[in-house]
């Protein structure tokens, strides 16, 4: 069995990643911490890498979504346009006349659980064709303009009715917004940011910007290139979805609290009661649906195991994986290969870390599942 370093420095060799940063720890301390290549030009990965973690932004999201339940201000079940009543003006896409889109009014209304897991009817272009050619037709904006109308594009199903990858949270995060009175960027400073001492983590990269990492493609040829791709830059609105740079030890303080019951070092995020509902199944007799690719050249298929479920701030892993995670487990990922887990049932937390499209492609998730039996080896 080859040792973590072994896996990062071979990936990088072999061109399956560009660099790559990795760390796992347990509750009570971090036990691995490695980095492979070249995170820029002229820098090498390590643990001050800093990453555009995109889709990682998610849980974060959801635990302030989270805090404020726990505190009794709103639940899981509140609908979304109590809180936000531009949610009413969303319809449902309910097939093509042509090239013209056909939109009825949605049979249920979204609640906080929907967004939280998916399953609001919201979904990306990048895994939803019909959602790529209403904005190809229309010419309405995508997600990741940072406005406001980029929130406002249809839903691909009715609220409960199907596991659909797609801005849930950044409109979880503009519900924090409204009940809380506060940006979500000043909301997730104070509320955990600062207690946990993520200092390398923002929404803007201004102070980050020297030891950012560049992000590569890979071309017809094989090979890897360079890439521009980033969240929008001072938004009219910072999704939730998206948003976020930070580092690798960051990412991993954070995923110790989840492990921790919702504490660390002294600071309490969520009590424990709310984090044991925050990681179960939250999907009422969903599955995990495969995230078939709509865009080829900056995302392979997404394809979990049958059943899969989500929790309130995560994919959760319903059974046991050979040689890795445990049954309860909760992952994902950002799309430019940043990716985590967090295994409760074995007290571990681990992220492998790149700035690579496209995403899930197999050489990077053959390093993944072995950096993932490295880390269980060496338990």
């Amino acid at each position: 069995m080859p040792s973590m370093d072994d896996v990062l420095t071979k990936a990088v060799a072999d061109g399956d990643a560009p660099f790559l940063v990795a760390m796992a720890g347990r509750a009570d301390g971090v036990f691995y911490s490695g980095a492979a290549g070249q995170a820029a030009a002229d820098r090498a990965a390590g643990e001050d890498t800093v990453f555009r973690i995109f889709s990682m932004t998610k849980a974060i999201g959801s635990l302030a979504a989270m805090i404020l339940i726990d505190r009794g201000e709103i639940s899981m079940e509140t609908p979304v346009a109590d809180i936000l009543p531009a949610w009413n003006d969303l319809q449902v896409l309910d097939g093509w006349d042509g090239d013209t889109p056909v939109l009825r009014s949605p049979k249920a209304a979204a609640t906080l659980r929907h967004l939280a897991t998916h399953t609001s009817g919201l979904e990306y272009e990048f895994w939803n064709p019909d959602m790529a050619k209403y904005l190809e037709v229309t010419g309405a904006t995508p997600i990741l303009s940072g406005s406001k109308d980029g929130l406002m594009n249809p839903m691909m199903t009715d609220p409960g009715t199907r596991w659909g990858y797609g801005p849930n949270i950044d409109w979880l995060g503009l519900a924090v917004e409204a009940v809380s009175g506060r940006s979500i960027v000043d909301f997730c400073q104070a509320e955990i940011f600062d207690p946990l001492g993520m200092s390398d983590t923002a929404f803007e990269p201004d102070a980050l910007t020297d030891r950012l990492a560049d992000v590569s493609i890979r071309g017809e040829d094989g090979q890897f290139g360079p890439f521009d791709i980033a969240p929008p830059p001072k938004p009219e609105v910072y999704g939730m979805g998206h948003a976020l740079y930070g580092t690798a030890p960051d990412y991993l303080t954070f995923l110790r609290m989840v492990l921790n019951k919702g504490q660390l070092s002294g600071a309490r995020i969520l009590s424990e009661a709310a984090m044991d509902q925050m990681l179960a199944n939250q999907m009422r007799g969903l599955t995990f649906r495969r995230m078939v690719t709509a865009a080829p050249p900056l995302t392979a298929d997404v394809v979990l195991p049958e059943g899969t479920s989500h929790s309130f701030g995560f994919v959760r892993f319903e059974a046991d994986v050979p040689g890795g995670r445990r049954a309860g487990s909760q992952s994902w990922a950002g799309v430019c290969n940043t990716h985590y887990w967090v295994d409760p049932a074995s007290d571990v937390a681990a992220v492998l870390m790149t700035q690579s499209l496209p995403f899930v492609e197999e050489p990077y998730m053959r390093t993944y599942r072995a950096f993932e039996e490295a880390v269980y080896a060496g338990l």
